[in-house]
C-alpha cells in the first residue's frame, strides 16, 4: 500500500479508503477503525488484485486498491461474525 508514499499520506489514503469501504458496505466506524481497515484492505487489495496482475500506482491508484481491499475485509468479517 505504501508504494512510494510516505507514512502519513499512507495513513491518510488508509483512513479514507476505510471509510468509503465502509460508506458502500454500510458498515460504520470511528476514525481508527477506519484507518485500521484502510491499511489492512490496502495490504489485503495489494495482494488479491497483485495476484491477477493489478497494481495500483500513486495515491488514486492505492485509494482504489485500498478500497477494495477494505471491501473484501469486511465483507470477510461480516460473514465470519454471522
Amino acid at each position: 500500500m505504501f508504494n512510494g508514499l510516505g507514512l502519513l499520506t499512507g495513513l491518510i489514503v488508509g483512513a479514507i479508503a476505510g471509510w468509503l469501504a465502509g460508506k458502500l458496505m454500510n458498515n460504520e466506524g470511528g476514525l481508527l477503525r477506519n484507518i485500521i481497515l484502510g491499511v489492512v484492505g490496502g495490504i489485503v487489495g495489494n495482494l488479491i488484485l497483485g495476484l491477477v496482475g493489478i497494481h495500483g500506482s500513486g495515491i488514486l491508484g492505492n485509494l482504489i486498491v485500498g478500497i477494495i481491499g477494505s471491501c473484501i475485509v469486511i465483507f470477510a468479517g461480516k460473514k465470519l461474525l454471522k
